[in-house]
């Protein structure tokens, strides 16, 4: 059995950490409710604009422009492979970033293996938010772009439309022919589950399930059945549009992933803190045995003792 001073200090220990777990997650949970709000607010914008190209490609199926036109391959050639990914600054946020990292993970070893029974080679290149992803990228042997540094904390619209712009710039000068954003979806108040969305060239199918709530059809750009025309022409309008949506798809994704990350460090916070109660009570009835048996011991060396003086 330990000694009652050895229960003492682990008692100490548990309480100091129990509270340390106790306000991060009351920290997390006001930046959690605080990103709730603020996606909430921006939704219907990033929602519309989703909409917005998706009907304007549905209804246009003649546009002729270089995001919405997929690049072909012949055997001997190469993809070039851009990934952006949206992890964490900090840890304590339980598989979090770890799920992000997975999933980036077997998404290029997929694409390299595809690519590799057509002959087609492989290049890539990730631009990381976040140090807990970018660290363990590099330890894992990825090509992490060192330069490309924005926090991914109280994200706003300024910074995601900075990316956006190094996406679309990357893009037309050839040195990306595919465009992929990592990033955790919240699916329900408890439930987080990491995608990929195909950024440029769009992806209908993507926006639809990652920004139009998996709409059969677009209904809120336009009623449906309705006929659109476009003003001077469907193509200038795409081009509008697509500077527009892809920097409310970055913001989007951006402000969900950090209200994502918060959320799931609450989650892990407060099963820190149930752990910590359930140590706290052991570690309670180990003191009272021990204290108990050292009164026993004290009892029984005074009986002794007045024993032998008689």
């Amino acid at each position: 059995m330990e000694s009652l001073n050895d229960i003492k200090k682990r008692i100490k220990s548990v309480t100091d950490i129990s509270q340390m777990t106790h306000a991060m997650q009351l920290v997390s949970a006001a930046k959690m409710r605080k990103s709730k709000a603020q996606h909430e607010m921006v939704s219907p914008f990033f929602t519309l604009c989703a909409e917005s190209l998706m009907e304007l490609h549905k209804n246009s199926e003649d546009i002729d422009n270089p995001f919405l036109r997929m690049r072909e391959k012949r055997a001997g050639e190469t993809w070039k492979i851009g990934y952006f990914i949206l992890t964490g600054d900090q840890g304590l946020a339980g598989a979090y970033n770890n799920n992000i990292v997975k999933i980036t993970e077997e998404h290029i070893q997929k694409k390299i293996m595809e690519n590799a029974k057509k002959n087609i080679q492989t290049e890539y290149k990730l631009y990381v938010f976040g140090q807990m992803g970018s660290g363990k990228l590099k330890k894992d042997g990825y090509i992490v772009d060192p330069e490309f540094s924005f926090p991914i904390t109280d994200p706003n619209y300024y910074e995601a439309r900075n990316v956006a712009n190094i996406i679309r710039a990357k893009y037309l000068r050839g040195e990306f022919d595919l465009v992929y954003l990592i990033y955790t979806k919240m699916e329900s108040a408890i439930s987080m589950k990491p995608v990929i969305t195909r950024v440029v060239p769009i992806d209908t199918e993507s926006l639809k399930n990652s920004f139009a709530s998996g709409a059969e059809d677009a209904g809120i750009a336009l009623e449906r059945g309705a006929h659109l025309d476009y003003y001077p022409d469907p193509e200038a309008v795409f081009s509008f549009l697509i500077d527009t949506g892809l920097n409310a798809v970055m913001y989007g994704a951006m402000v969900e992933a950090f209200a994502c990350e918060q959320t799931a460090r609450m989650q892990a916070m407060d099963n820190a803190n149930r752990n910590a109660d359930e140590m706290m009570k052991d570690l309670t009835m180990k003191s009272n045995r021990a204290r108990q048996a050292r009164i026993t011991n004290e009892l029984n060396e005074i009986v002794n003792g007045a024993s032998q003086v008689e």
